[in-house]
């Protein structure tokens, strides 16, 4: 019986045009980029926004982004903690680090974090922005991967990367869902390592 099946793929394949040796249980790759819309003119008009709704609602596209990135940092070697900004880092952020068995720190916006704070104020591409931190969320020699969906300008990103390693943190590198080229963000972030899942030009 094995045998017949086995000459059956193997005839199936010669006659698709593929070869014999092909794996025919290799998972399908999702193109993930095709899962995300893009809305002009938001939040403010001249930006054009990369709604990530449409791809974290199809579950297998979500669940092939948090593989993806898995994949894409494990090389950075010992991980211990992901830390993330608001509020869309969090969606990638949590479930990674329950896959990679690391814990998370919110990163959060002036007035979220009851206990006592460190910030750190910082530019974007159209505005200004501040973020916290409790204060004891990292110690010393922790090694953190900093994650958010999108890499723009870099400034987020870039104070995250700041307020860590004032705790005394080590961040070993930088992941994202999405990344904009012509923003030239990844200029402005000063990390061993950057991933990018997807680039836009």
């Amino acid at each position: 019986m094995f045998r017949t099946a086995l000459a059956f793929c193997t005839l199936h394949a010669k006659i698709s045009g593929l070869d014999s040796s092909y794996d025919f249980s290799q998972k399908t790759m999702i193109d993930l980029a095709a899962h995300i819309r893009t809305i002009p003119d938001f939040p403010i008009p001249g930006i054009l926004f990369y709604d990530i709704t449409t791809l974290i609602q199809n579950g297998g596209a979500f669940q092939e982004t948090v593989d993806r990135l898995a994949d894409s940092v494990r090389a950075w070697g010992k991980i211990d903690l992901i830390a993330a900004p608001e509020a869309r880092g969090f969606i990638f952020a949590a479930p990674l680090a329950v896959k990679l068995g690391v814990g998370l720190i919110p990163i959060r916006k002036p007035g979220k974090l009851p206990f006592k704070t460190v910030s750190k104020s910082y530019e974007l591409e159209y505005g200004t922005n501040t973020i916290q931190i409790n204060c004891d969320a990292v110690k010393t020699g922790d090694r953190v991967l900093l994650l958010d969906d999108l890499l723009a300008t870099g400034g987020t990103i870039e104070a995250c990367r700041q307020i860590v390693t004032e705790l005394g943190g080590s961040v070993v590198g930088a992941a994202f869902v999405m990344e904009l080229i012509a923003l030239k963000g990844r200029e402005k972030i000063k990390t061993p390592h950057i991933e990018t899942l997807l680039q836009f030009a």
